[in-house]
């Protein structure tokens, strides 16, 4: 991969989260840098104790504090969790920027553009601030229309009935 690529895995099903992780094993099979920026899902849970055993190869990063997934929360404590999920997303903006990383997964970022925490725009100019070589992946519910230009492959999840 000589060049870097932006995919997306979006949709209401299941199975986002885990193809984007697929990703990141074989990345790292191959000696590949891999970090993996988590959004909305809390502070911890029983998966991301899991995950952590994959470290140093692939490195989790969450910015939130709570322990519940933001949906859960107040309004108060949403806007709270706000702050730090732009904290997260400064950091994704450095690590595009700087290419720590051959790929760099934003896994449900796409909720953070629904939940009205970054624009559209904003996501867009993260997306065009990667390294050329750096792969990117963007995970979520409903992918925005005005980002579709901007991403190389885009894998649609539907869930069965």
């Amino acid at each position: 991969m000589a060049d870097g690529s932006v995919q997306v895995y979006y949709g209401e099903g299941r199975g986002k989260s885990p193809a984007a992780l697929g990703r990141a094993i074989r990345a790292a099979s191959e000696g590949k840098t891999v970090f993996i920026i988590q959004f909305l899902k809390g502070k911890s849970d029983g998966q991301m104790e899991f995950l952590r055993r994959l470290e140093p190869e692939i490195k989790f990063f969450r910015f939130e504090k709570s322990e519940e997934y933001y949906n859960a929360l107040s309004a108060e404590e949403q806007h709270e969790e706000g702050k730090n999920i732009k904290n997260g997303i400064n950091f994704a903006r450095k690590v595009l920027a700087t290419g720590e990383c051959d790929l760099l997964i934003l896994d449900e970022v796409l909720g953070i553009v629904d939940h009205g925490l970054i624009e559209v725009e904003e996501l867009i100019g993260l997306v065009k601030a990667r390294l050329d070589d750096m792969d990117l992946i963007l995970t979520g519910w409903v992918l925005p229309e005005r980002l579709r230009g901007h991403i190389d492959e885009i894998y649609h999840l539907i869930p069965e009935n």
